[in-house]
């Protein structure tokens, strides 16, 4: 059966007044299911709460657009209170519980994705509210909710009953939340846009890999990130994830066209992506991009804490390291041809400046 690789757009799950959260479905994007791959974003307008929550998966969380405050506590830990602003990446393991809050005028824009092997749905995060209208504790009886917080029951009735909403909030513009701590961020979230890069070509484009090195929770999320900018008309070199890893690409801005090739030199995507599209490449799949005039910016999530690709193109090429027998028997071509074909693209790594 031929899998359907198309980009898709989120859907609105639920909202309102103080933002909404949005889902990729995988019935519309089987791949996700396939791969055990759920991914979503939440959009919060000034004031807008998203009410402390925790996940039946782990994630990886990256800040879209705008600013905002970012509350998490790890299993028997205190809570962690962050600044967080656009290009952050934040690793959230299993039994975290977070909260998020918009207080400026900017929408704040975080997409989620993660590892749902261990979910209750293939394909999709199920999260656990604390509090709200759906909150864990409207579904025990007072009785139980009375003694395990040793309360009146009158006391728990207001707290379980008193918050209305469901999910996000909007908050009084008076009202003080707790104010981030700068030491809070250390270990808990790398900004990708000022990290060092790990890949920068003139006219081509850069790379920041977010792995155990830079940001050791994603050892415990079990994932790895990319934040990859291509430059206007640069094209990205075929490659692949030679660990077995899968490939989730969100595109976050501008624009371009994407072809995968899998199995028997099978081309099963040509397209055109835009931002906002979500895609996933399937294992062992070699995938190349061509940025538009106004550039291609993603953000990847890789199966694997520390990610390993190989390239088909360019100076670290799988082809440079083969001798030019193996390659003249193995594209059936002289000696002449081989050379032409092995003496382009010395220079270039992974990322090709447009044709002069």
């Amino acid at each position: 059966m031929d899998l359907d690789l198309s980009p898709k757009l989120a859907k609105k799950v639920y909202g309102g007044d103080g933002g909404a959260y949005y889902a990729w479905c995988p019935n519309e994007l089987p791949m996700l299911r396939e791969s055990n791959i759920g991914a979503a974003k939440l959009a919060l307008e000034k004031n807008g709460l998203a009410l402390p929550r925790y996940s039946d998966s782990a994630k990886v969380a990256y800040v879209l657009q705008g600013s905002g405050v970012a509350g998490i506590v790890l299993p028997e830990k205190e809570e962690k209170v962050l600044a967080i602003k656009k290009g952050d990446a934040i690793a959230l393991p299993f039994g975290v519980v977070t909260w998020w809050y918009n207080k400026q005028d900017t929408e704040l824009v975080v997409l989620f994705l993660g590892d749902t092997s261990t979910a209750h749905k293939a394909g999709s995060f199920t999260d656990f509210f604390l509090t709200g209208s759906n909150g864990i504790f409207t579904g025990f009886s007072t009785e139980f909710v009375s003694r395990a917080w040793d309360l009146e029951e009158s006391v728990v009735k207001t707290l379980v009953g008193q918050q209305s909403g469901k999910g996000i909030v909007k908050l009084d513009p008076d009202f003080q939340m707790p104010e981030p701590k700068a030491e809070h961020r250390n270990g808990m979230a790398l900004n990708c846009e000022e990290a060092p890069l790990d890949v920068d070509i003139e006219n081509g484009g850069k790379v920041v890999v977010l792995n155990t090195k830079n940001l050791p929770l994603v050892g415990e999320v079990g994932l790895g990130a990319d934040l990859v900018r291509l430059n206007g008309s640069a094209m990205c070199s075929p490659g692949f994830s030679c660990d077995s890893a899968l490939q989730v690409t969100y595109i976050v801005r501008g624009s371009g066209r994407a072809q995968v090739v899998g199995v028997d030199g099978k081309r099963v995507l040509e397209t055109t992506v835009k931002a906002g599209n979500l895609f996933i490449v399937p294992r062992f799949f070699v995938v190349s991009k061509i940025a538009n005039p106004d550039g291609l910016e993603w953000f990847s999530i890789i199966t694997t804490p520390n990610p390993v690709f190989t390239h088909l193109a360019g100076r670290t090429s799988v082809w440079k390291a083969l001798s030019p027998q193996v390659l003249q028997a193995s594209f059936n071509v002289s000696p002449e041809v081989e050379e032409k074909f092995s003496s382009k693209r010395k220079a270039e790594e992974i990322f090709f400046p447009p044709p002069k």
